[in-house]
């Protein structure tokens, strides 16, 4: 969407003005923004035709503008500016990120409780090895007709298996034959990209009529999901009621009771790279609870082959760039700590002769 350099004036500080109050913006206010550079009725033209645009929403007939979250998308991706942290702010982080015993543990404790208390939202924080959870080979064990187990190693070296009962019999044959292509088709897989298109195939190829590839596929993607959310942290989620988007106390409830399942914080938005922060704004989200709310979230080198991720859940009406800042100075000094305490360890183990191969069945 192409918008002249005075629409673009206009819409931030709308937007900005509603971030500090909540209340919807008057055309009167705006002006004050800018004084006689831009008349009052210039910028009542200038609203109306972003509210035509859909960057603008207009609550009630005789009430001011409030963005909507596409006009926070446009500001989000141009005309956001950078929040540059106070020394204070910076003080504060990296005193609280050293604070208590090192750990990736205690870690995502310490730093959901910062990330909330400095942006007075709830925050969540995860951690997960770096190319991602995904299973790296599947056996189909026959136990008798109606019987079978499903045995799957993930990356992370874990072993997860289920019992399956069958309503009509099968062979050993048969499960081979699933064994090979789910190893061939569902190995190295994130749930996301297990398809009904891919189960429905797979079912082709093995001749399955009965279901027991669903049940197979749905195994699958519940140990990816369960695997992804192993290590998560949420804090801070009664934060929601201080901000009044939120006074609605049933939709506080609801996002609150959806921040509480392990299952559904896996299924959060995910950054794609280290240190990139991605944001996701009210219906961009694919969940019916977070439809209203966005969310804001940055991964951060956890040390050898994990990583972490921080993000916070709130209002449309977020302070997006002094949020970004916070979490990213964070997600720095999260990675920080983390590689320093790797080579810490590491040095320890060097200086205490662990792993030095040259010693092993050494003649005194």
């Amino acid at each position: 969407m192409i918008l002249n350099d005075r629409k673009k004036e206009i819409l931030r500080a709308v937007i900005e003005q509603y971030v500090k109050t909540a209340e919807p913006v008057g055309s009167k206010t705006v002006a004050s923004v800018f004084g006689s550079a831009i008349s009052s009725a210039t910028i009542r033209n200038e609203m109306a035709e972003l509210e035509s645009l859909g960057l603008l929403e207009q609550p009630h007939t005789s009430a001011g503008r409030v963005p909507s979250a596409l006009g926070y998308r446009v500001y989000v991706n141009e005309l956001m500016s950078e929040h540059k942290l106070s020394n204070d702010d910076e003080i504060a982080i990296s005193s609280a990120l050293r604070s208590g015993a090192p750990g990736q543990g205690h870690l995502l404790d310490n730093a959901g409780d910062l990330v909330s208390r400095m942006t007075t939202y709830p925050a969540y924080a995860m951690s997960s090895m770096a190319g991602g959870i995904s299973i790296a080979r599947f056996d189909m064990i026959f136990v008798d007709s109606f019987t079978f187990i499903i045995v799957a190693l993930l990356n992370n070296d874990s072993v997860k298996n289920k019992l399956v009962h069958l309503t009509l019999p099968t062979e050993p044959a048969f499960l081979t034959k699933l064994s090979s292509v789910f190893n061939a088709s569902f190995t190295g897989l994130a749930e996301e990209r297990i398809t009904p298109a891919l189960i429905t195939a797979s079912e082709r190829a093995v001749g399955d009529t009965t279901g027991i590839v669903a049940v197979a596929a749905g195994f699958t993607i519940e140990l990816l999901i369960e695997a992804k959310a192993g290590q998560s942290r949420v804090s801070g989620a009664v934060n929601l009621l201080s901000h009044p988007e939120y006074r609605d106390v049933e939709k506080a409830r609801r996002l609150i009771k959806y921040l509480s399942d392990d299952n559904e914080i896996a299924r959060l938005p995910s950054p794609d790279a280290t240190g990139e922060i991605k944001i996701t704004i009210g219906p961009e989200n694919l969940a019916d609870e977070l439809r209203d709310s966005s969310v804001m979230a940055v991964r951060y080198d956890a040390g050898g082959d994990m990583q972490g991720l921080i993000g916070v859940v709130g209002p449309t009406r977020m302070d997006y760039s002094k949020v970004a800042a916070r979490l990213s100075y964070i997600a720095q000094g999260l990675s920080w700590l983390l590689s320093a305490s790797e080579l810490q360890s590491i040095s320890a183990d060097k200086n205490s002769g662990i792993g030095d191969e040259d010693e092993i069945g050494k003649d005194d």
